[in-house]
């Protein structure tokens, strides 16, 4: 199960070390802007979604890339947010 988001990583981190041309993957990872208003756009689909319980995978799953995406853009690994979490169990 999360062998997925980590192939989902090395893809993001894949498109940024060689980039594909027409890649929404680096069309995102390259426009600043467009990758933070589509996390807050995902991030109120899933919201509206569990509210009305309509397509809630799909959304969850749209927000999981686009944050994914945002992250590594801004130089926030996923192994550190891990590492955070880990360090807030109790």
């Amino acid at each position: 199960m999360l062998k997925v988001l980590e192939e989902l990583v090395t893809l993001v981190r894949e498109r940024k070390k060689s980039p594909i041309n027409d890649s929404y993957t680096n069309k995102l990872l390259n426009d600043k802007n467009l990758s933070t208003e589509k996390v807050k756009e995902e991030i109120q689909e899933l919201i509206e979604s569990v509210e009305s319980n309509t397509n809630k995978i799909h959304e969850a799953a749209d927000v999981f890339y686009h944050l994914l995406v945002y992250l590594e853009s801004n130089g926030v690994k996923i192994e550190e947010v891990m590492m955070e979490l880990e360090k807030r169990k109790k």
